[in-house]
């Protein structure tokens, strides 16, 4: 990881109007309007300047424990907006917990190119180190969750750096290669973004399944729809299988007509997550 050192340059906290209020409390509950802050935040990384959110509980006599959130999509596809980061984001910190969540280096407003996988981990990593500017986010306690190519990004960051409690992915990339060769739209996509030197080294680097005795020995929950027709349901198995062959905690919950974002389970997820960081988190 780059040494250069990592900090917050702006923070703004997020206000949005009674409408979309109305809707976070409709869809996330009342609790995130009430009792948590959701900041946009710009923040140094590699000496770029990238966005990114933070979310924590208004109450800050206490500690409590980070969860790092990863995104999903690619550039500007599946870039947060505010009122999402209100919700999502809010919704976590409601259950007692600092949220620190990157739009990843290329995207947004940030500077530098969207690596998919590459130097933009780098943006995960130093997003970490923010923690240590707030007195209330206790760094010794720390999860991390990632939903899609979020979920590669999260496995990607595990195997650099093991000090992490517990780990939450949902609808995940673990065989890059595997997604990207099972079409040629990808293929031509990731060209690309990636470039055409070296491209099968770089999605090799990026195929997690291939490394997953290097990641750390932590409880996994791995969840995936099987209907999910942007990831398919098998890179969650597989590498649960393979997690499984190490002896690592984890669970693997697929659901029947799950979708890639689970709509339909939503309620179901978050139980699903809330309890996972409460026994693993705390």
């Amino acid at each position: 990881m780059n040494t250069n050192k990592s900090v917050i340059l702006s923070r703004t906290e997020i206000h949005l109007n009674e409408s979309q209020n109305k809707m976070i409390v409709s869809g996330w509950g009342q609790e995130v309007l009430d009792k948590t802050i959701t900041e946009k935040i710009i923040y140094l990384s590699d000496g770029l300047k990238v966005m990114g959110y933070i979310s924590y509980p208004i109450d800050k006599t206490q500690k409590y424990p980070v969860v790092v959130w990863n995104r999903g999509g690619y550039q500007n596809k599946g870039v947060i907006d505010k009122f999402t980061a209100r919700g999502m984001f809010g919704q976590i910190a409601s259950w007692g917990y600092v949220v620190f969540a990157s739009q990843y280096r290329g995207n947004a407003i940030s500077d530098g190119k969207d690596e998919v996988g590459g130097n933009d981990v780098n943006d995960i990593l130093n997003l970490i180190s923010l923690a240590d500017e707030f007195d209330f986010a206790d760094k010794s306690k720390c999860g991390i969750e990632g939903w899609s190519r979020g979920g590669m990004m999260s496995y990607l960051t595990l195997i650099r750096k093991s000090d992490f409690k517990c780990a939450v992915f949902i609808g995940a990339i673990s065989d890059f290669k595997n997604y990207v060769k099972s079409s040629e739209n990808r293929i031509s996509i990731y060209k690309k973004i990636l470039g055409d030197i070296d491209f099968e080294k770089k999605l090799d680097e990026r195929t997690v399944i291939n490394f997953v005795d290097k990641l750390p020995d932590i409880p996994y929950l791995i969840m995936h729809g099987k209907s999910d027709e942007t990831i398919p349901f098998e890179q969650s198995v597989k590498i649960a299988e393979k997690i499984s062959e190490i002896n690592y905690n984890n669970q693997l919950i697929l659901f029947e007509d799950g979708d890639h974002y689970l709509k339909k389970h939503r309620n179901e997820v978050d139980v699903l997550r809330r309890k996972w960081y409460e026994k693993y988190l705390r």
